[in-house]
């Protein structure tokens, strides 16, 4: 699982910094982009010291990734980043179900359209 899901996690981490990395400011957005571009890292950092045979790790880093965004949508004020991570998390819960199968595939796209959709919020 873990190599099906790699080479996704290092789009995303890109994808995720390249979109919050172009920010010019505007208040709380910002702040809560530079948060999301730093828990995708922390995620995609943890996830890489896993093996594809622990699920479970991958369901419980997973769901606390989606947790994290439930967060961040809460401190903004913005209401398409809300929308954005909102809908994120309920992808990588989602997700986060599947992986405790070993089903890589939702993580997969839930990974794969979040750089477009963050960053499209971030902008």
């Amino acid at each position: 699982m873990r190599y099906r899901v790699g080479g996704v996690l290092a789009a995303v981490l890109l994808g995720a910094s390249s979109a919050c990395g172009v920010l010019s400011g505007g208040g709380d957005t910002g702040k809560v982009c530079a948060d999301t571009r730093q828990a995708f890292q922390q995620y995609v950092t943890r996830v890489r010291s896993v093996s594809a045979a622990e699920p479970g790790q991958w369901r419980e880093a997973t769901g606390q990734l989606a947790g994290r965004l439930d967060g961040l949508a809460g401190k903004t004020d913005d209401a398409a980043l809300k929308k954005a991570l909102k809908a994120e998390a309920d992808r990588l819960r989602s997700a986060a179900t599947a992986l405790g199968t070993g089903d890589a595939s939702q993580l997969n796209a839930a990974m794969t359209e979040a750089p477009a959709q963050i960053g499209k919020a971030c902008d």
